[in-house]
């Protein structure tokens, strides 16, 4: 296996499982019960001051967690990604196995997907439920006008700036997909230059074998020379010696 997609897999994990233990969280946060609250409607006794810290306090802490919930599956969606184009360069007999891997972490992204939308469809619910106790808390408290529109000011610019981080969170996780699709072309560009580099290798060994051969033949040639040359004198000395005995004798 790909030591880079061990990599990505292991932070996968440790992602999946801190994921898990902050929907759990959210849930329990979610559930749970507040402090005494007299309903305005049929009480004089004006709300005490526990009481409405302890439900905006929890209202902003469930909306922090699916933030953080929400980041953390982006970037869980990122490594999934990131194992899926490494597992595809791999050889097929390993291919496969892995690919089965990534759709068992899809199935499991997919379930935390459904725990945040359970998760910000009650905190929808229960934003619902405290803006009408934001009403009543108003008429009870005699909380001025100017006040509520400060408030709702200062909503609208955390809602704005919520908005913005999160337009510079999918920007980011664009720009790291960009960066691991040049990544993938700058591996194929090397897996290119290598394949081309062992075809040198095997022209260069081509060529020095032909250069052996060409090199033997010459040797060869050589030697034929000196046998031929050495017939050639021995077959002139001995006409010689046949010259010589035909006419002293």
């Amino acid at each position: 296996m790909s030591e880079v997609f061990e990599g990505y897999e292991r932070q996968y994990c440790e992602a999946s499982a801190s994921l898990t233990r902050k929907c759990t969280a959210a849930a329990a946060l979610q559930g749970g019960n507040p402090p005494p609250f007299p309903n305005p409607a049929i009480s004089v006794v004006p709300p005490s001051e526990s009481s409405i810290h302890w439900i905006f306090g929890r209202a902003e802490k469930l909306k922090q967690k699916a933030a953080e919930i929400q980041s953390g599956i982006d970037g869980a969606e990122a490594l999934i990604r990131k194992m899926d184009l490494e597992a595809r360069n791999l050889q097929p007999s390993i291919r496969a196995g892995l690919l089965a891997k990534i759709r068992e972490y899809k199935s499991d992204l997919n379930n935390l997907k459904g725990a945040l939308k359970r998760i910000t469809s009650g905190n929808a619910q229960q934003g619902v439920r405290e803006e009408l106790l934001e009403s009543e808390m108003a008429d009870a408290l005699g909380v001025s006008a100017d006040q509520r529109s400060r408030l709702l000011r200062a909503t609208e610019r955390e809602n704005r700036t919520t908005d913005r981080l999160r337009d510079s969170h999918k920007t980011m996780l664009e720009t790291e997909d960009l960066g691991v699709s040049i990544l993938h072309d700058l591996n194929q560009q090397r897996q290119s230059l290598l394949r081309g580099h062992d075809v040198l290798d095997e022209v260069d060994n081509n060529v020095g074998k032909s250069r052996r051969i060409i090199g033997g033949m010459m040797r060869r040639m050589d030697r034929n020379k000196w046998i031929i040359g050495l017939i050639i004198a021995v077959l002139v000395l001995a006409i010689l010696v046949i010259l010589y005995f035909k006419f002293v004798h």
